[in-house]
């Protein structure tokens, strides 16, 4: 077609063709004629047309300005209310967040699952566990170590990598400052080195010549205690401190006060060993001079060393009782082959010493009077709350011997000879088993969880413990850390000022709740930036701090955070990975807890517990809710839903209803999204299904508004058409004043399977007789045709649409769904055939078309378009308007198709034997 023709060109397209012309599949109901008809253009005037038939006219042309301008208003985002009107909201951020936030907490466990009767005794088969709060601290007093403990870190206690290290500066400076998390070995290995350093020394021949000293005096008072010589303690004598850092008011000991505690101690010839919890309390003393970090226990090694040494104590050993086969396996008396126990298969080295001397004095080895076989006993301690009830007296070897002859005649007829071997490669698979490791959630298991699993693992191998028991023993590992997480975690607060002399520094309470409001701060965000959860912590550890102690200001140090210390203590690890910053995406430090199960197992232990902690909590939770990034606000709503789910008379009455009833959207979808959370749980389905019903039908409007954004998600109602039913009713009432957000939620059902049934109930609306129901269908198809895949849809990528992301949702499913294609192209033509919405569905489909391919030429959404624009230019009409767009688009000044591209876009529409010679002139 010529320029001249292209002049000559209507500015806007020719009068839709009759209804009736269309496709079968386009509806029925006269609602799209009846607007067309009512707002056809007047034929043209003859020139003695009355000045009221012109007045009428002039005003028919004003009512349809205004309609579309109504029309054009309502399918703006009704999320942006709050922003600049060409301002866009970041939707697609918020949904990957919550994706996130519900893959976190969504651990193959259901939070209301979990008995919290078992937390505080866990018996499962003949492993008996008890864990008390009131216990915690206990068994720190000031007295000897009894030497069967002694005897048995000698034989346990596996070396973590660099202990040799530790060992030399002990023995140099007679005192060592060893940092580490709790639960992660510190003492064990404290004990270790205190028990082979005095054991070749001037206390050698002592029973007590290691000693617990009081955490209550500190530093400066075993230093006096050393020099005085009060107690009568022997010179050579080996002292384990854990001083209270963590009480507020108290002051760390000083670098003098360390020098004078070595002084003391040379002249004695002892040693000291001070255990600390990393943090900025005690960072000073561990970057001096004898400051060291514990390395973690290897736990992997731990494992397996304690699983074979439980399997040998019930199975017996073959070469002892006469029951090998000579494999090696089942025969060795040793537990070294070489490997060093990097799996259940391998042996670990118990005893590396004989044979790898490492420069330590020949009177120091530890086996030069022991016997190997001693070194498989074990008395499964936990932490010193374990009672397994085994063997009350180490020393009886040969009664101890004779139940296991016993023991082993039975399970050799039970397994045959050389069962061991075939025991401990189960015992691998086992531990391999994907649901076993679900079971635990944890990346890597600190020594006393890693002695219950092998007792667990090793108690199903020998049939004492049932399938369903080692699932929930190991499900009961990450709730035990919780548990310690939390318990007594201000009892300090009531304690006594110190009593050295000094004068107490300013309430301390913000330090000591920082690391507890790290890990509910993670619990909740967990995947974010490092910066936000951290941010978070900070404000948590305010409303802690002033809920403690409301008289008072919460005084907090700016420059004493250390990031590490807060990984270390909250079982943390940074990584790497996508940050969504102003709708891009940009690569950030994130974090997450090192365990799929901790996040979950904090949320329940902080809520069905501490009951005290959740006024703080909630009003932490609507600072979030007020977060402008989505990876925050989100995060934050999936997890108040999963805490409604553990009470939901309190969740709904201090968060839900309270945010659904705010005046900003963001706080409603806070509100929405912790609804859908809770209906995610099959025993809250319905209570939230009959609050979301209430609301749609007798809420006031911002009840009204939240409700509808609930519904998108597709679990707030019975079925489908329920959820249509509702929207409807919101779209349509009071004029439509909330048929934007009714319009946004049926586009986000159309990423559902159910995607079919929302289409054809939009073609029934598009013919029903209310202009509010037909308004609701176009804007909605409209709004199709603008919204983008990754704004709207739950999927991973992987899927079919996930996969789409960046593609708008109409080409999408035309794309994926060709069984769909007629009806989506069927709706978008009734929308570019109103009047009222045809100015905004011809700029939807400029936008489609100008989505073909991407700024560098390379291929982008041309499948969609394949699929639909023939659909949707059946008839001469339609290609003559697609003809024009075209067109108009080349002489875009601003933004001008290049030929070459709207030829390729005209060929995708119209087969070559539909083209005519001037528009093949035109478009090739």
């Amino acid at each position: 077609m010529a320029d001249e023709a292209v002049a000559e060109h209507p500015a806007e397209p020719a009068a839709p063709k009759a209804k009736d012309a269309r496709s079968p599949e386009a509806p029925r109901g006269g609602a799209r004629g009846d607007d067309n008809a009512k707002d056809a253009p007047d034929a043209p005037g003859s020139s003695d047309a009355s000045d009221a038939a012109d007045a009428e006219a002039a005003e028919r042309e004003k009512e349809r300005e205004r309609a579309a301008d109504r029309f054009k208003d309502r399918t703006r985002d009704p999320l942006a209310e709050e922003q600049g009107e060409e301002e866009p909201t970041d939707a697609a951020a918020a949904t990957r967040a919550r994706r996130s936030g519900q893959k976190l907490l969504a651990s193959g466990r259901d939070l209301i699952g979990f008995d919290r009767s078992d937390v505080g005794r866990l018996h499962i088969g003949d492993i008996n566990i008890g864990l008390d709060a009131r216990r915690s601290g206990l068994s720190m007093r000031d007295g000897p170590v009894p030497e069967e403990e002694l005897l048995r870190i000698r034989r346990t206690h596996i070396e973590p990598e660099g202990y040799v290290r530790l060992r030399r500066a002990l023995e140099a400076r007679r005192l060592l400052v060893l940092g580490g998390a709790p639960g992660t070995g510190r003492a064990s290995t404290a004990l270790a080195l205190l028990e082979e350093v005095t054991r070749g020394g001037e206390g050698g021949q002592n029973s007590e010549r290691v000693r617990r000293a009081d955490p209550e005096e500190g530093v400066r008072g075993l230093a006096t205690q050393v020099v005085d010589g009060r107690g009568g303690h022997p010179r050579g004598t080996g002292y384990l401190l854990e001083p209270a850092l963590d009480r507020p008011g108290t002051l760390p000991p000083d670098g003098m006060d360390l020098d004078q505690l070595a002084s003391a101690l040379a002249q004695q010839g002892s040693y000291a060993v001070v255990v600390v919890s990393v943090g900025s309390a005690a960072n000073p003393l561990l970057a001096g001079r004898y400051g060291a970090i514990c390395p973690p226990a290897p736990t992997r090694e731990l494992v397996a060393v304690r699983l074979r040494q439980r399997l040998e104590e019930e199975h017996g050993d073959p070469v002892r009782v006469g029951g090998g086969d000579g494999d090696g396996d089942g025969g060795s008396a040793r537990y070294g082959d070489g490997d060093g126990g990097s799996g259940l298969g391998g042996h670990a080295d118990r005893d590396r010493d004989t044979d790898q001397d490492r420069d330590r004095h020949s009177d120091r080895g530890r086996d030069g009077g022991r016997d190997r076989d001693e070194s498989r006993t074990w008395d499964g301690g936990l932490g010193g709350h374990t009672d397994r009830n085994r063997h009350a007296d180490r020393g009886q070897d040969s009664g101890r011997r004779e139940g296991r002859t016993r023991d082993t005649a039975r399970d050799t007829d039970r397994y045959g000879a050389g069962s061991l071997s075939r025991l401990l490669e189960r015992a691998a698979e086992l531990r391999e088993d994907p649901e076993v490791t679900e079971a635990v959630g944890l990346d890597d298991l600190r020594p006393a969880e890693a002695e219950l699993f092998a007792s667990l693992l090793a108690g199903h191998l020998l049939g004492s413990v049932s399938r369903e028991e080692l699932l929930s023993g190991c499900r009961g590992l990450a709730a035990v850390q919780a548990y310690e997480w939390f318990a007594g975690v201000d009892r300090a607060l009531a304690a006594p000022p110190p009593g050295d002399g000094r004068a107490p520094v300013r309430s301390g309470t913000a330090a000591l709740f920082h690391p507890v409001a790290f890990r509910i701060a993670l619990a909740v965000l967990g995947g974010a930036s490092h910066s936000a959860v951290s941010a978070a912590a900070h404000l948590l550890t305010w409303e802690l701090s002033v809920q403690s102690d409301p008289d008072s200001t919460p005084a907090r140090p700016l420059f004493c955070d250390d990031p590490e210390s807060d990984l270390a203590l909250s079982r943390a690890r940074p990584d790497n990975g996508p940050v969504d910053v102003a709708g891009a995406e940009v690569t950030g430090r994130l974090i997450f807890y090192r365990g799929t199960a901790l996040p979950a197992a904090v949320l329940a232990e902080l809520w069905d517990r501490h009951f005290p902690v959740r006024a703080p909590v909630v009003r932490w939770l609507r600072l979030l809710a007020d977060d402008p990034r989505p990876q925050v606000s989100m995060r934050a709503a999936v997890a108040a839903g999963e805490l409604s789910v553990r009470d939901f008379e309190h969740g709904y009455a201090e968060l839900v209803r309270p945010l659904a009833e705010a005046p900003t959207p963001r706080r409603r979808v806070f509100a929405a999204t912790a609804l859908d959370q809770a209906a995610g749980h099959a025993s809250h389905r319905r209570a939230v299904r009959k609050v979301v019903e209430d609301w749609s039908r007798h809420g006031t409007p911002a009840l009204r508004w939240t409700a509808a954004m609930a519904l998108g998600y597709g679990r707030s109602a019975d079925s489908m058409d329920d959820t249509l039913d509702a929207l409807a009713r919101i779209g349509v009432r009071d004029d439509g004043e909330q048929l934007a957000v009714a319009s946004l939620n049926l586009v986000r059902l159309l990423t559902l399977p159910e995607c079919a049934t929302v289409l054809r109930r939009l073609a029934d609306w598009t013919g029903h007789h209310g202009e509010e129901y037909q308004d609701l269908a176009l804007v909605s198809i409209v709004r199709l045709a603008l919204t983008d895949v990754d704004e709207v849809l739950d999927d991973e990528p992987g899927t079919p649409l996930g996969d789409r992301g960046d593609w708008p949702l109409l080409l999408a499913l035309a794309a994926t769904r060709p069984e769909l294609t007629g009806k989506l192209a069927d709706l978008f033509w009734t929308a570019l055939n109103t009047a009222r919405s045809r100015d905004v569905a011809f700029d939807a489909l400029e936008t489609l078309l100008r989505s073909a391919s991407r700024k560098d030429g390379s291929e982008w959404t041309r499948e969609g378009l394949a699929a639909l624009l023939p659909a949707l230019t059946a008839e001469e009409h339609d290609r003559r308007r697609l003809d024009w767009l075209l067109r108009r688009m080349m002489r875009d000044q601003d933004r001008p198709l290049t030929e070459e591209r709207a030829r390729a876009l005209w060929r995708l529409a119209v087969p070559a034997r539909q083209r005519r010679s001037e528009e093949e002139e035109s478009h090739g």
